[in-house]
């Protein structure tokens, strides 16, 4: 069975660079070949949802990038693709035929100031499947980062139910890596219960005890993960409050925090973007993967 690529988007601007160099390495990593997209607009009369083929040797965008990654004696086995049509609309599509998606927070057009393209959301929220999301650098970001020397990806691991991909992503990315895995499990704090007029007050509910339960909940859906790369550290992290708070302190410094996509609901079966997703992309200072639920999850 042939390896499925690496795929980076590019389109010409320094934040696709970033994130071509990010996917270089990830195509490395995973002995996988890289695949180079550059979409060009569609024009104004056509179908945003189309994919017309272009011409990668007529390109300057794409000849901009084989100069680029010219002479590297490392380089992955990589192929130029270059498409027409909206790319908030085609590259997700072409997420299909990859196993990761690679692109940066932001691109040529658009607003400066935005800290989120609409490419980058749209193939986050979209793609099936992982997509990293490379942020310009000088992003700041309050919190301190946990601490420890070395490398290190960070998860966001839901207590009351986790997320089998985003987990699963995350340790075999660690492994890649030779990184600690730290999973931030939030739990909510202040307790605010829901009270009726006449109701009696609620027991007063010790911290220590919640923190107590997340870490066992948390510990046990860690070990079958552990047990399959017993090469990664691991070190759980149960946080008080905000878990994007959380998971944005943790991307400083960090190789990378991946987070999970929204889950589809009966009544809602379009693909979402989670509010903890959302927060993370647009503060994160460290790249942050979005994994996709596993099919049996959707």
């Amino acid at each position: 069975m042939s390896t499925l690529p690496v795929l980076a988007a590019v389109d010409g601007s320094d934040d696709s660079l970033r994130a071509l160099e990010w996917a270089v390495d990830a195509a490395r990593r995973r002995a996988a070949p890289l695949r180079v997209v550059h979409v060009r607009q569609h024009a104004h009369w056509a179908r945003s949802d189309v994919l017309l083929q272009a011409d990668p040797q007529d390109d300057p965008v794409l000849d901009r990038v084989r100069a680029h990654l010219a002479g590297r004696p490392d380089q992955p086995d990589t192929e130029y693709v270059g498409v027409e049509g909206a790319a908030a609309a085609v590259l997700p599509g072409l997420g299909a035929g990859a196993q990761l998606l690679v692109l940066g927070s932001r691109g040529r057009g658009g607003f400066a100031s935005l800290l989120l393209g609409s490419t980058s959301m749209a193939a986050a929220r979209d793609a099936e499947c992982p997509v990293v999301v490379v942020p310009r650098p000088g992003r700041e970001a309050q919190g301190e980062a946990p601490g420890g020397p070395g490398s290190r990806v960070g998860v966001g691991l839901k207590a009351d139910g986790p997320d089998e991909a985003t987990l699963g992503f995350a340790f075999a990315e660690a492994a890649r890596r030779d990184a600690r895995l730290q999973a931030v499990a939030a739990y909510p704090w202040p307790a605010q219960p829901w009270m009726m007029p006449g109701d009696m007050p609620p027991p007063v509910v010790d911290q220590d005890v919640i923190e107590d339960e997340t870490r066992v909940l948390a510990d046990g859906f860690l070990a079958p993960y552990r047990e399959r790369h017993p090469e990664v550290p691991v070190e759980l992290l149960p946080s008080a409050g905000d878990a994007a708070g959380h998971l944005v302190a943790a991307s400083l410094d960090a190789d990378l925090v991946v987070v999970g996509r929204h889950q589809r609901r009966l009544l809602s079966p379009v693909r979402m973007m989670g509010s903890i997703t959302h927060a993370v992309l647009l503060h994160a200072v460290s790249p942050v993967a979005v994994v996709p639920p596993s099919p049996s999850e959707i």
